[in-house]
Order: C-alpha cells, then sequence, then structure tokens
C-alpha cells in the first residue's frame, strides 16, 4: 500500500460544513506576522462578479432576512473569537476544528470556500492546516487506485457534516450574516451578494459526479497523484474532493448539501 500526503477530500468536507454555515471569505495568509489580515484571494468565476462599471447590478437571486442578524456581534475585524464561539458550537466535536487558521477565520473561510469552483486551490486561499494522515493507495505501477481504508479518515468529518441540524446551521449563518456580507462584498466587489455565491457554490459541488469504483490514480509529472480518468482530473477542487470520498459518504454529504440549501435558497 502507497501512501502520499492528503488535501482535498477532508478539506471539502470541513469546509462545506463552514460554508453552509455561511463562514465565508479571506484567504490563508503565506507570509508576514502571524495576526496580519491576508490579501483577497477571490474566485475566476465571472457569474460571482458584478458588472465592472457596476452599471448593472446583479438581481439578488436569494435573499437572506436581515432582521435575524445579531446586532451585539463585533466588527469583522473583532469577530474571530465570536465566530469560533458559534463554530464550535455546530461542530459537535471541537476537535474537529483543530485544523482551522483562528485569525480573520471569517474571511479566509470565506475565500476558501469562494475557490472551491475552480480547477486549483492556492496554498494562500487555504484556511485549514493539513489534516494528519496519509491518503493511501493500492496496486503498483500503472493501476493503482484509492484505496478503501481512506473513508475511514475521511468519516469523522461526513460524520459531523451529516449529522448537524440545517435549522441551526442556517440560524447562526443568519446572526452573522452581516459580516459575510461585508468580507464578500471587500473582494468581489459592493453589488456581490454573499448569500448568491453561497447558494451557487453548493450546487456546483452538488453537481459532482459518481464515478464507478475503485477510482484509479496516477502520478503526476510533479509527484502528486492525480485521477487517471481526465474527465475526473478536469473536474474542480471541490467536485474531486466529493469524489475522492467514499460512494455513502457521498451521499450523506450531498444529501445535507440539498438540505443546507433549502433553508437559504429561495428556489
Amino acid at each position: 500500500m502507497r501512501k502520499t500526503p492528503p488535501r482535498w477530500p477532508w478539506v471539502l468536507v470541513a469546509a462545506v460544513v463552514l460554508a453552509a454555515a455561511g463562514w465565508m471569505l479571506w484567504p490563508r495568509h503565506d507570509a508576514g506576522a502571524p495576526g496580519t489580515a491576508p490579501a483577497p484571494t477571490p474566485s475566476a468565476d465571472p457569474a460571482a462578479r458584478p458588472a465592472p462599471d457596476g452599471t448593472h447590478a446583479p438581481a439578488i437571486a436569494h435573499p437572506i432576512d436581515v432582521d435575524a442578524a445579531d446586532a451585539a456581534i463585533p466588527p469583522l475585524a473583532d469577530s474571530d473569537a465570536a465566530a469560533w464561539e458559534a463554530l464550535s458550537g455546530l461542530a459537535g466535536d471541537p476537535a474537529l476544528l483543530d485544523v482551522l487558521l483562528r485569525e480573520h477565520l471569517v474571511r479566509r473561510l470565506g475565500v476558501m470556500i469562494d475557490n472551491l469552483t475552480e480547477p486549483r486551490m492556492p496554498t494562500r486561499a487555504l484556511a485549514m492546516r493539513p489534516l494528519p494522515g496519509t491518503l493511501s493507495t493500492e496496486g503498483d505501477g500503472a493501476t493503482r487506485w484509492i484505496a478503501q481504508a481512506n473513508a475511514q479518515r475521511y468519516e469523522p468529518y461526513v460524520a459531523a457534516f451529516a449529522q448537524a441540524d440545517p435549522q441551526r446551521v442556517a440560524a447562526a449563518y443568519r446572526r452573522f450574516y452581516p459580516l459575510f456580507q461585508q468580507a464578500y462584498a471587500e473582494i468581489a466587489g459592493g453589488d456581490a451578494y454573499f448569500n448568491d455565491r453561497l447558494v451557487a457554490v453548493i450546487d456546483h459541488l452538488l453537481q459532482a459526479p459518481e464515478p464507478a469504483q475503485p477510482l484509479q490514480v496516477v502520478d503526476g509529472a510533479d509527484g502528486k497523484v492525480r485521477f487517471a480518468d481526465p474527465a475526473l482530473e478536469a473536474l474542480s477542487v471541490g467536485e474531486k474532493a466529493l469524489v475522492r470520498l467514499s460512494p455513502d459518504q457521498r451521499e450523506r454529504v450531498k444529501r445535507q448539501l440539498r438540505s443546507l440549501r433549502g433553508t437559504l435558497a429561495q428556489g
């Protein structure tokens, strides 16, 4: 059995929990002192960006009831402690959140989720540390595939997401929504609407294919493990992460995504 460093599967499952709860915006900080606000790395998705001249502001498709916001929440720049407390209450097992970077939490997670629809995820867009453990493969030479044992590593994150109460998640999201909207507008433009982008990302993830098992992989020229099927390798980082889960785990994640979408979308 061969092992390589893990990357996207656990990241997606943990990040989707956060995205569904509304934790959006700002990339990982690659240089500088800890605590320094990171620079924005918005998705290149043109549908998520407002018109350059600002003359045709996009209509809001999925408005959020701002009356549910918490007037007592701190400003965005001082929101880390409050955001972490709320997130810990949703996670069930706070130990699952140890991989997160706590500084500038709302901003970091938002950019990471925004970039899940892209073909690659810049390192500076990550909001998390690497998960302990490795991605295991079986077989030799050109005939290798992702080992079924990987599902055991992903299971705590899948279970935490699948068992979360969608109504509680949505309530926490609405409570903090002004911070999410402020952070998103700072990188995407004043007319960009955070909840519309969140629903679009969820819709994108729900389109992840259901490939035949086992999933064959190869080593790329850079030494990284890649899907042998070019169609799978061409998927976005978010879709690839879902594909790497076991079929049962993927179904549970998608089922919860549909439930969460129903609490956040108008149609």
